[in-house]
């Protein structure tokens, strides 16, 4: 079987969220389950594509309106990522450093997919599936199912993956002409609420859709940014999985990125020689419950009720925990919460900006990671935390209700609340901190934790499992 996934992120080559992470490790563990698991992303002039070996192995035009877009397709040749990966590269368009936010973004992504389709219809023996990430690829399904101009991959079966259904890539009926001819009594597959809305569109054209967890698939039918109708009206096709962790790269026991290495039976030696170095490095105390945050600072992960919560938190405990904040976003949180310093200089430090091996220390180092998301279609810091024994506080929403269970419970493991408000956030991180005066209560958690199995391994199946369905219906 051979599956190309399609998507506008990868994890090392291009990397703004969960979206990157899936799809730099799902085709690994597939191709380890014995599947052909492919990759095509946009070129990136980022570090990745500048050092790696790059060979262009096919070269055409796609027409994007009136326009003749020269583009090609460069493979990484090492496979080092363990699966082949393969860039589409056109100048001016998709040869920028940056993923998103240039004014021409829908010009970017529909041409990204114009390019792949082209390049599909070269394709000696058709892949078996193809699997497309988010609203940047969902026109693909729709474009092979309904365009005269690839109307050879119609009996390819697709599955579109929504990692996160708030964004959806509209944009207006004056753009249409962008697409290739397609068959007239089909447009309206392309409309939602008058605009051409990919996602939507995605989701009307697949063979199959699926969510990065069961509790968001749900979720989707109340709460989808304008498409639950849609949502509800789809569901037979649909399918939640949750998304692993690749567990060579975050494994406690041989992570380069943190001072000391441990396992699930030096566990607490371990994180208090990493939260050693985390407290000297911020200025905190070595001896308080430390809770950390990091993510980015925008609404959908509700950074924006971290200033105050944290305030609350700190004033009512008076010196009993320290905070700490790794995270990028909305410049107006980012300054709320770098004038927190001031306040409270000995149990508060934050770092503005994204640092990967920062986190890994975080995550080794600290007692909890918290998560207030007001969205949260799977998560995968919680899953991190588990791994490095750190107790996650979360939100119950999306996957992190499917990840985390709450240690009052049979089997719990981490802390959970309802409410997306200060007060709630603030309450959940003083229950958590409890736990702290109970060593041996501590460790039977962080063990328990330790040994759940969120590997892609189990996720890597089910999608074969749906890809092999798929492909009994083509029969």
């Amino acid at each position: 079987m051979v599956v190309i996934h399609v998507s506008a992120e990868c994890y090392p080559v291009a990397k703004v969220g969960g979206l990157g992470d899936v799809v730099g490790s799902l085709p690994k563990y597939q191709q380890a389950a014995g599947i052909t698991s492919m990759v095509v992303v946009p070129y990136y002039d980022r570090q990745f594509a500048r050092e790696s070996s790059l060979e262009v192995i096919y070269q055409s035009e796609v027409p994007l309106g009136n326009k003749m877009l020269s583009f090609e397709v460069l493979k990484e040749s090492t496979d080092k990522l363990g699966f082949p990966l393969h860039l589409i590269r056109i100048p001016d368009l998709l040869d920028r450093p940056d993923i998103y936010s240039y004014p021409d973004e829908t010009e970017q992504f529909v041409a990204f997919q114009l390019a792949v389709l082209e390049w599909l219809l070269q394709f000696g023996e058709k892949p078996d599936i193809v699997h497309c990430h988010d609203h940047q690829a969902a026109l693909i399904p729709f474009l092979m199912n309904h365009s005269f101009r690839y109307n050879r991959l119609t009996n390819i079966p697709t599955v579109l993956t929504i990692h996160n259904a708030q964004y959806q890539g509209w944009f207006g009926w004056d753009k249409y002409h962008y697409l290739p001819d397609v068959d007239p009594w089909k447009w309206g597959m392309l409309d939602w609420q008058g605009s051409i809305n990919p996602l939507a569109c995605g989701v009307k054209s697949c063979w199959a859709y699926t969510t990065v967890s069961p509790s968001y698939l749900e979720e989707l039918k109340t709460n989808s940014n304008g498409l639950e109708e849609l949502f509800i009206l789809e569901e037979a096709k649909s399918k939640g999985i949750i998304n692993g962790i690749d567990t060579n790269v975050w494994n406690p026991a041989t992570d380069a990125m943190i001072p000391c290495n441990y396992h699930i039976d030096n566990v607490s030696k371990g994180k208090q020689e990493n939260k050693r170095t985390i407290c000297k490095d911020f200025g905190l105390s070595l001896s308080k419950p430390l809770v950390a945050f990091i993510g980015r600072l925008v609404h959908e992960k509700g950074a924006d009720l971290l200033p105050e919560a944290i305030s609350h938190l700190l004033t009512s405990l008076k010196g009993k925990v320290s905070v700490l904040v790794l995270g990028s976003g909305d410049p107006v949180i980012e300054e709320a919460l770098a004038g927190l310093r001031n306040t409270y200089k000995k149990d508060y430090n934050v770092f503005i900006g994204y640092d990967e091996a920062l986190s890994h220390v975080i995550y080794a180092g600290a007692d909890f990671i918290l998560m207030p998301s007001r969205v949260e279609p799977c998560g995968l810091n919680q899953l991190y935390a588990l791994r490095y024994g750190t107790i996650p506080i979360v939100r119950s929403t999306g996957g992190l209700k499917d990840t985390v269970i709450d240690f009052s419970e049979t089997d719990g493991y981490g802390v959970r609340f309802t409410e997306a408000d200060p007060e709630a956030i603030a309450e959940a991180v003083t229950r958590a901190t409890e736990l702290c005066s109970n060593t041996p209560g501590i460790r039977l958690l962080r063990k328990r934790m330790m040994n759940l199995d969120f590997s892609w391994n189990r996720s890597a199946d089910e999608y074969i499992d749906l890809y092999k369905s798929l492909n009994n219906l083509n029969i």
